[in-house]
């Protein structure tokens, strides 16, 4: 593992050390947008694709810098899960609030058992490194960290606590919906007992290198590009998770699409879809910690963007994006398992921690981007509106150096 390390450190500083002919940005190379995965407190384990909505290589080695921020909150619930066929029926003809919530002995009711809390600000960091390697062909290399914060000011203006209940106490959601002032503001407690008796406890300002994530991209060429500004491109995905928690290897595919509706003042829009699936944990390399005992993760995620023009040939962009991603554990546990929690005390939310593993995650995205031949930057805010705090909100900021003559 640390001679894999050290290799994709050589292959930045070589990047470094050389250059080609830069792109043009009035011909934009479809939607270039940030690493906007969602910082899913199970997904930051595991590599995890992210769509490509280029329409061709790109045309010079180019540097990525993207940080993001995302609150995170699950109070404590326990699932409990029994093994008996019988019992598994009694309780799929109740419906999963009204089972009885007390604690059945292993010994006469054989059971797995996990139990999860949830209370931080999650910081990414990712480096990424982009070149042409052949016609048509494109090699990515990503290095992605995590720190763990408690939100407070002024690191955390627009995710930390403080900020999410304003929200809710002044413009909508109600007094505390979820239980944070209950538990107290800017917490840290990220504790996980997974169903094999495996435990990650993180604390405040732990950081560690999530992983290394290598991305191929194929864009075929094709009489719709120019009859139709339609393009496609299929991507190969290889992640190589790094953390003492899954140290392992995943696998992956996407294909995207994108059309291309030019505008006489030489503005654009640009609608594009892709799809992926990911296969978790091909390879172990050590015991790791169950992050959700579904296989594959797949991925759908739909983007509009319009592109304005300056008269330097500069661009701003505003881009609409969404993501839905399959759940992380199998759907037929909700059918019978027991949901332990502090549901008395909380107005809602409280067995999030667990029925939101078991749903699909989704969330919405509004993007700016400022490109000119030197350098692009964007930004944007994502927002997770089916309410399951994984994350409630997230900021991310992008930085694209390409390395020109």
């Amino acid at each position: 593992m640390k001679r894999f390390i050290l290799f994709i450190l050589l292959v930045f500083v070589v990047g470094f050390s050389q250059a080609q002919q830069a792109d043009s940005l009035t011909f934009k190379n479809g939607i270039n947008n940030p690493n906007m995965q969602t910082i899913h407190h199970f997904g930051i384990f595991s590599s995890r694709i992210s769509q490509n909505f280029k329409i061709r290589p790109i045309a010079n080695k180019t540097f990525t810098f993207n940080y993001a921020s995302g609150n995170n909150f699950q109070p404590f619930v326990q699932a409990h899960l029994p093994k008996d066929p019988q019992v598994r029926e009694q309780l799929s003809q109740v419906i999963w609030f009204q089972r009885r919530f007390d604690f059945i002995d292993q010994e006469t009711t054989p059971a797995d058992y996990y139990n999860i809390v949830v209370d931080a600000v999650i910081k990414e960091f990712r480096l990424g490194f982009t070149m042409p390697i052949a016609k048509n062909h494109e090699l990515n290399i990503n290095m992605r960290s995590y720190l763990f914060t408690d939100g407070s000011y002024p690191f955390s203006i627009f995710t930390s606590d403080e900020t999410i209940e304003w929200f809710h106490s002044n413009i909508a959601g109600g007094e505390d919906p979820f239980g944070r002032r209950f538990y107290g503001l800017n917490q840290i407690r990220f504790t996980y007992n997974d169903r094999n008796g495996n435990r990650l406890n993180i604390n405040e300002n732990d950081f560690f290198i999530g992983g290394f994530e290598i991305n191929h991209h194929f864009y075929p060429d094709s009489k719709l590009n120019e009859t139709r500004n339609l393009y496609f491109n299929f991507g190969s995905h290889l992640g190589i998770n790094t953390s003492k928690y899954n140290p392992s290897l995943d696998i992956g595919i996407s294909v995207n699409s994108l059309k291309k509706i030019k505008f006489k003042n030489n503005n654009e829009l640009d609608i594009a879809a892709g799809a992926s699936l990911l296969r978790k944990n091909i390879i172990d390399f050590d015991e790791v910690i169950d992050f959700g005992n579904n296989t594959y993760l797949a991925t759908f995620e739909a983007d509009v963007e319009f592109t304005k023009y300056t008269q330097k040939g500069n661009y701003n962009a505003f881009g609409l994006n969404y993501q839905i991603q399959s759940r992380f554990n199998k759907v037929e546990e909700t059918e019978y398992y027991r949901l332990i929690g502090n549901f008395r005390d909380i107005n809602a939310g409280w067995h999030n921690g667990v029925t939101r593993l078991y749903v699909p995650l989704s969330n919405w995205s509004l993007i700016y981007t400022y490109g000119r031949k030197d350098f692009k930057f964007a930004l944007y805010v994502k927002q997770d509106f089916s309410v399951n705090n994984a994350p409630d909100i997230q900021t991310g900021i992008n930085l694209s150096l390409p390395l020109l003559n």
